[in-house]
């Protein structure tokens, strides 16, 4: 399965990025949306790759306007937002769609590794967030609601495996 993961290659603008370029490392993959309640999120998902990106932490974004049509802008305008609002720093990749016929193939892969509440699929809203390990292998699913400072114990311990 984790094989599997490292073969999905994700959109960066006109870049097509391969996940196995994150190989080795840990990852907390999180959909976004730049007018969502959740998305002052994303202060705590910089604290939360400031503290640990040196030690081998990445966070991948990937905005998604499914949920309200609150992801409304381009790539390069939800880039800039959350640079100048949140300064963050780590990736920030293109928009893409988490359910439905068009769900990206990383979204089918994470959700079929880690089933919501009740084994659903679908993700319910914007900052659902799956935590993977150094080998590709997803080991969680947080609900939006949870805060990324509540995932760095998490985070710390797959880290030190």
């Amino acid at each position: 399965m984790a094989e599997d993961f490292y073969q999905i290659k994700v959109k960066r603008g006109s870049e097509e990025v391969p996940l196995s370029n994150f190989k080795d490392k840990v990852l907390l993959i999180v959909n976004t949306a730049s007018e969502c309640g959740f998305t002052p999120q994303y202060k705590g998902l910089q604290e939360t790759y400031d503290k640990l990106h040196t030690k081998g932490f990445e966070i991948l974004a990937f905005p998604c306007n499914q949920f309200n049509g609150q992801e409304p802008g381009s790539d390069e305008e939800i880039k800039l937002f959350c640079e100048r609002t949140f300064s963050t720093t780590f990736p920030i990749f293109s928009k893409l769609e988490v359910n439905g016929p068009n769900t990206d193939p990383l979204y089918q892969h994470l959700k079929k590794q880690a089933p919501g509440i009740f084994g659903s699929l679908d993700l319910k809203w914007n900052f659902t967030k799956f935590l993977v390990d150094k080998k590709g292998n997803v080991v969680k699913r947080y609900a939006p609601i949870t805060k990324p400072e509540a995932i760095v114990k998490d985070i710390e311990d797959l880290i030190a495996k």
